[in-house]
């Protein structure tokens, strides 16, 4: 079950939207995880988060390359793609962090600790999309019609691939 939802969560958290999905690896990322204090806040701003681990970092960098080279990023854009790019690295420490965490904690979680930490992985998750998108928002207004036709068909995509069912049994 943790890896069926730390699987989900990898595909979401870059890619819980379909900006979310194109935005991180769908590759998954070494298990890491949530905190087993229920009432503690969402995710904190990700430049407190602690830097992923080495595997987390090799993948948002190189799902980081592989868009800017699909979008077709100019030297004018680098900027705001800078900034798009931080909030990715960012997303992805930030989440390592929850998941490293929740997986020390798993094995001794009573169930509503479970449940807690499993709703803070979804808030976290939910903060960082919000934060990717708004910085999507600025580099897809200075895009060129032919790169913005090229990332609302990557996003697509992404979101289909992502709303197919995975390896359900048939009833």
């Amino acid at each position: 079950m943790f890896t069926s939802f730390f699987a989900r969560g990898v595909v979401l958290a870059a890619l819980l939207a379909p900006l979310t999905g194109l935005a991180q690896s769908a590759t998954p990322l070494p298990p890491t995880a949530a905190p087993t204090t229920p009432a503690a806040p969402a995710a904190a701003p990700p430049s407190s988060s602690p830097a992923p681990s080495a595997a987390t970092q090799a993948a948002v960098d190189q799902r980081i390359r592989t868009l800017q080279s699909q979008l077709g990023v100019t030297e004018a854009q680098m900027p705001l793609w800078d900034a798009f790019a931080q909030a990715m690295r960012d997303n992805a420490a930030a989440t390592d962090a929850l998941f490293t965490q929740r997986a020390s904690a798993v094995a001794t979680m009573n169930a509503t600790d479970n449940m807690h930490s499993y709703a803070q992985i979804a808030r976290a998750y939910a903060d960082n999309t919000e934060r990717l998108a708004t910085a999507f928002d600025s580099l897809y207004a200075s895009l060129s019609d032919t790169q913005k036709q090229a990332a609302d068909t990557l996003f697509r995509q992404q979101a289909t691939a992502a709303a197919q069912p995975r390896g359900r049994p048939s009833r």
